[in-house]
C-alpha cells in the first residue's frame, strides 16, 4: 500500500539540524507516510545516519541540483498521495498534517501550509507571504485569522500539495540555481494556473532562520532567480522596473546576460499558453502597487 503523505527534505552540509528534522517528522506523521531526504552533495557527513536502512525513508544523493531540483527529484522518487515539502532544519506539532490535509481536500486549493514561528523567537509568527516591492522582495503576513485563509505566497518551509497538481503545474521551476525565489515562483504560478493558496493559522510549525548560509551562494545567482522570476511571469513594464531596481547590484551583468540566454522566453510562451489569470491579476488582487 503506498504511503499517503511523503516528506521531501532537501539537505545540504546541514548538521545535527537534519537529524532532529528528521526524527521529530518520524515522530510526527501518521502511518502510511515516508520520507525523502535528497543530499545535494553534504560534506559534513550529516546524512550519514540514514545509511541504516528504514521502510519509511529514502536517501537519495546528488550534487549541485539547487533546492529546486532537489525538491522536485525527492518528489519523483516518493509516492505518497500528498507532497510535503520542508526544510531541513523544522520542528512540526503532533498532528500537524491534518488541518492542512483537510484544507487540500479543496479542488480548487492547489497548495497549503503552516504558521511559521521563528524557533528563536516563538512568538514571531507569519501567516504566508506577500510580494514587495520591485526587487522583488518578501514580507510576511502578520496577521492571525481563526481559520484557514488564501494568501500571496506559501513559505517554502514547509508546504503541502496533492501530488496531482504538482503533476498538472510541473513542480519547481528547474532553471532556478541554488536558492532563491523558488517559493515565490512556484507560488505565483499556481495562482495564475487557477489554483488557490492558503494558510491554516492553528497550525504552528518552528523554523531555524538563519543569518547565513552553510554552504556556497553567489549574489549572481540569486539575482538571476529574481530576473527569471520576472522574465516568466511579469508584464514588460513591470520587467522593466525589476530590471532598474536589480541593476545596481554586484553581479547584475553577468545575471541579467545568464537571463537572456536561458530559456525564459520559451519558459514564459508556454505559461501563456495554459494560465487563466496574468501576473497583473495578482497584483491587483494582493499588490504591491508599483
Amino acid at each position: 500500500m503506498k504511503p499517503q503523505i511523503s516528506v521531501v527534505v532537501p539537505a545540504l552540509n546541514e548538521g545535527a539540524h537534519l537529524r532532529d528534522t528528521v526524527e521529530n517528522l518520524s515522530d510526527t506523521l501518521p502511518p502510511r507516510s515516508e520520507i525523502v531526504v535528497v543530499d545535494d552533495g553534504s560534506r559534513d557527513g550529516s546524512t550519514e545516519f540514514l545509511t541504516k536502512r528504514r521502510p519509511y525513508i529514502k536517501l537519495r544523493r546528488a550534487k549541485n541540483l539547487g533546492v529546486a531540483r532537489a525538491r522536485n527529484w525527492g518528489a519523483m522518487e516518493s509516492t505518497g498521495d500528498v507532497i510535503v515539502f520542508a526544510d531541513a532544519h523544522i520542528a512540526l506539532p503532533q498532528k500537524w498534517w491534518d488541518p492542512m490535509l483537510e484544507v487540500l481536500r479543496k479542488p480548487s486549493v492547489g497548495a497549503v501550509a503552516p504558521a511559521i514561528c521563528d524557533m528563536k523567537d516563538p512568538e514571531c509568527r507569519g501567516y504566508g507571504l506577500k510580494l514587495a516591492g520591485p526587487y522583488p522582495n518578501q514580507e510576511w503576513l502578520l496577521r492571525r485569522t481563526k481559520t484557514p485563509r488564501a494568501v500571496p505566497l506559501l513559505p517554502g518551509c514547509c508546504w503541502a500539495m496533492r501530488r496531482d497538481v504538482f503533476n498538472a503545474t510541473g513542480g519547481f521551476d528547474s532553471g532556478m540555481i541554488r536558492w532563491g525565489s523558488n517559493d515565490v515562483e512556484y507560488s505565483l504560478r499556481l495562482w495564475l494556473l487557477g489554483y488557490e493558496l492558503q494558510v491554516v493559522p492553528d497550525t504552528e510549525v518552528l523554523h531555524l532562520f538563519r543569518e547565513g548560509y552553510p554552504y556556497h551562494v553567489r549574489s549572481e545567482w540569486v539575482l538571476y532567480n529574481k530576473l527569471r522570476l520576472a522574465f516568466v511571469h511579469f508584464e514588460f513594464r513591470r520587467i522593466a522596473r525589476v530590471v532598474s531596481a536589480l541593476q545596481e547590484y554586484r553581479g547584475f551583468p553577468n545575471a541579467i546576460a545568464r537571463t537572456v540566454q536561458s530559456d525564459v522566453w520559451i519558459r514564459r510562451a508556454a505559461l501563456a499558453s495554459s494560465r487563466i489569470r496574468d501576473a497583473e491579476w495578482f497584483f491587483a488582487k494582493f499588490g504591491p502597487r508599483w
